[in-house]
């Protein structure tokens, strides 16, 4: 039997033989592991989570016209959309507002893509269905202005100012009634095609983009698409994108402080139970120290029993705190986390420094203990 084999069944015999005490130990540092694995997996995935989360609030940039004369059109956005990555682009949506006449009243309408509507503005509540061409979603305030509902049918006028040609009318049917509690229930929002068959072409107001990056990412991608020198400059919506910085800010210090407090109550436990072994075995370690033991045998042993349960617990803590991420995770977010597998390693390195540490006081105690007292009953 080799050196590191009897060594390993040593420090094993040991753990066994008292292993209530041990068993706390265990639990404590894979209680320890559990809290560190999932608060940092969560930590590392909560950017994305809620990332999600407040897209559901709404576009957290727009783009409007840069003012030098060029065309703001549908080319334009996508050639602007062109500087932001793929991978974190969720959608655009052009706007384009024309006020019409409705039963013989200025209505201000929308002309869109409706599909892309329901990308970047989620929060959007119908009682009814999206519109197709030839229907219009109408904003509840306008619906009881109007008197219509779903269903009803109108016809919408447009009359160029610039010249005297007669109006041009188009029948439209309400396809829905839009419910958001802010200024969005003031509009009808019809397809652009339909807006165009009357209003003609014409420059968009402004582009609403949802993207899923942190501020940081969201400012480059702004400061990209306003140099381009393309007629388009970008702007944040700093009501969105600085209220969700400020939230993961938060969020990250706590996760941090948390695992903090349980690491330290984790090095007490271990300390403490350790502590107590060591009290233990005051007369076999005295004994041994009589029979020509030294110091570092003593401690290599101690310590080998300690990293043995670190890297034991840091295991179990590891697999534990990827559930325990993920019941957080679906109960708060109501979606899955990303499995980091670089965490698994990680824990058990960071489950054996903290059981190093917490040995290092017992362990000094045990090689302090006087053979010649203990052997002596003192």
């Amino acid at each position: 039997m080799t050196k590191q084999k009897m060594f390993l069944r040593m420090i094993t015999a040991s753990l066994i033989r008292r292993r209530s005490r041990m068993i706390v130990a265990l639990l404590a540092i894979s209680v320890g592991a559990a809290i560190l694995s999932g608060l940092v997996t969560i930590y590392y995935d909560v950017p994305r989570q809620m990332g999600a989360q407040f897209r559901n609030y709404g576009a957290n940039m727009i783009l409007v016209s840069s003012g030098d004369g060029k065309d703001f059109d549908v080319t334009a956005m996508n050639e602007a959309v062109s500087h932001i990555s793929p991978e974190s682009f969720l959608g655009a949506t052009p706007y384009r507002y024309e006020t019409v006449r409705i039963h013989d009243q200025p209505v201000v309408t929308a002309g869109t893509d409706i599909k892309s509507a329901g990308i970047t503005s989620p929060y959007w509540h119908i009682e009814g269905a999206w519109p197709a061409e030839g229907e219009a979603l109408v904003g509840k305030t306008e619906a009881e202005h109007l008197g219509l509902k779903t269903g009803s049918s109108f016809t919408m006028s447009y009359a160029d100012e610039s010249n005297e040609k007669e109006p041009v009318e188009r029948d439209m049917v309400v396809s829905g009634i839009l419910e958001t509690g802010g200024s969005e229930e003031d509009y009808i929002y019809i397809e652009m095609s339909d807006l165009e068959s009357i209003a003609g072409s014409g420059d968009l107001d402004v582009a609403e983009l949802s993207i899923s990056a942190s501020q940081e990412e969201l400012t480059a991608a702004a400061d990209s698409i306003t140099s381009a020198d393309n007629g388009v400059s970008a702007r944040l919506v700093k009501r969105v994108t600085q209220s969700e910085s400020t939230v993961l800010t938060k969020l990250q210090a706590l996760v941090f402080i948390v695992t903090a407090v349980v690491l330290v109550l984790t090095m007490i436990c271990v300390a403490t139970t350790m502590t107590a072994v060591v009290t233990e075995r005051r007369k076999e370690i005295g004994l041994r120290k009589s029979l020509g033991a030294s110091d570092r045998s003593i401690i290599v042993e101690f310590m080998g029993e300690g990293l043995l349960l670190g890297c034991i617990g840091g295991l179990a803590g590891a697999l534990l705190g990827f559930v325990f991420a993920e019941f957080v995770s679906v109960n708060v977010f109501s979606s899955s986390i990303r499995f980091q597998p670089l965490l698994l390693p990680v824990t058990m390195i960071v489950s054996v420094a903290v059981t190093g540490l917490a040995c290092l006081m017992p362990v000094r105690s045990a090689i302090d203990i006087d053979p010649a007292l203990v052997l002596k009953g003192e």
